[in-house]
């Protein structure tokens, strides 16, 4: 059985709805909610149909023309990090009514009760104990692909601009608010449509805005973090700042303040070297606007800094196994 919200008769099954939905949806579950809350029903014309069965424990979305990837689960998502490894993507961690224990970059964290656990790519963590817990994880591909206002993008104050780990506390009226996105994700998931890649990012982009704004309302964003981790961050800072134009590691290190072989050797732990991380943001870039504008190989190139496309081309294959045009071409079949 399909869940999802129905507002007078309009649903993701109904022709000619769809974008009616994506807009509603989210605000509609909310204010629904809050009625029921205080009446016990729900307004007129509105009903919820739900399975009975509950969900299984993980969500996968996964947009083969790009890449992307939103898993959505419990603390089965976190079984492969039983030793400390690298992430490799960014994760959001909501312990429940227990309070859960990770290793993160080999330091000893506890998340308490009812609170956010925010990290990144390049951050290493082992999953020691924790029950009930939400687990969002998802790519660079899945969310930074899209265009993002400084502050809740990918180097945005809950990924790269902390003094410490970001762990948020969540308030009764918080609670709420996070139960029932979490809910609109699950139901989007159970849709597999067209503009499902959308609504996803869309939904996301409202986390993240969502949980900026308790940090910040929390005054836990103001100074950056400074321990050997920080290096790497600024690492990836500067690349989303210069990765258009500066493709070489020394520009990096020079902006730095170090040599090559010193931030090569600060990149030790990681699978990725500097310059690997910054072959990814400029792919990246590339699958976007391949993906989502009219521009021609030559003008994609010129605009991630290769005077000669010839030169993207390959780093594109050796990167995807395909070639720009071929990525084009199997992303317009989407």
């Amino acid at each position: 059985m399909s869940r999802y919200l129905q507002i007078n008769g309009i649903s993701p099954d109904t022709p000619g709805s769809s974008v009616r939905y994506v807009l509603f949806c989210s605000f509609a579950v909310q204010i629904c909610a809050l009625v029921f809350k205080f009446t016990n029903r729900f307004p007129h014309g509105v009903s919820l149909a739900i399975e009975s069965d509950p969900f299984p424990m993980q969500k996968r979305f996964t947009e083969f023309s790009t890449g992307a990837f939103l898993n959505l689960g419990d603390e089965s998502l976190l079984q492969a990090y039983d030793l400390s490894k690298e992430l490799g993507h960014f994760s959001f961690i909501m312990t429940q009514d227990e309070s859960a224990t990770f290793s993160i970059d080999g330091i000893p964290t506890t998340v308490p009760p009812y609170n956010i656990l925010s990290l990144t790519p390049i951050q290493h963590l082992q999953y020691v104990e924790g029950r009930n817990l939400k687990v969002f994880q998802f790519n660079r591909e899945f969310y930074c692909i899209k265009d993002h206002d400084k502050e809740v993008s990918c180097i945005g104050l809950l990924f790269f601009g902390n003094e410490h780990i970001p762990i948020i506390p969540l308030t009764e009226e918080d609670k709420e608010k996070y139960e029932l996105l979490h809910q609109v994700f699950l139901d989007e998931l159970e849709t597999t449509d067209t503009i499902q890649a959308e609504m996803l990012r869309m939904l996301m982009a409202r986390f993240i805005i969502k949980t900026t704004r308790l940090l910040k309302r929390n005054g836990t964003a103001q100074k950056l973090f400074k321990s050997k981790i920080e290096l790497l961050r600024q690492f990836n800072i500067l690349v989303e700042a210069h990765f258009k134009k500066e493709h070489s590691v020394s520009f990096y290190a020079e902006q730095l303040h170090k040599s090559p072989k010193t931030l090569s050797n600060s990149f030790g732990k990681l699978d990725k070297s500097p310059l690997k991380i910054i072959h990814d943001r400029i792919i990246l870039e590339a699958k976007r606007l391949l993906r989502y504008t009219d521009k021609s190989a030559k003008e994609i190139a010129y605009e991630v800094g290769f005077d000669d496309a010839s030169h993207l081309s390959r780093l594109f294959k050796k990167q995807t196994g395909v070639s720009p045009s071929q990525f084009k071409k199997e992303a317009e079949l989407v």
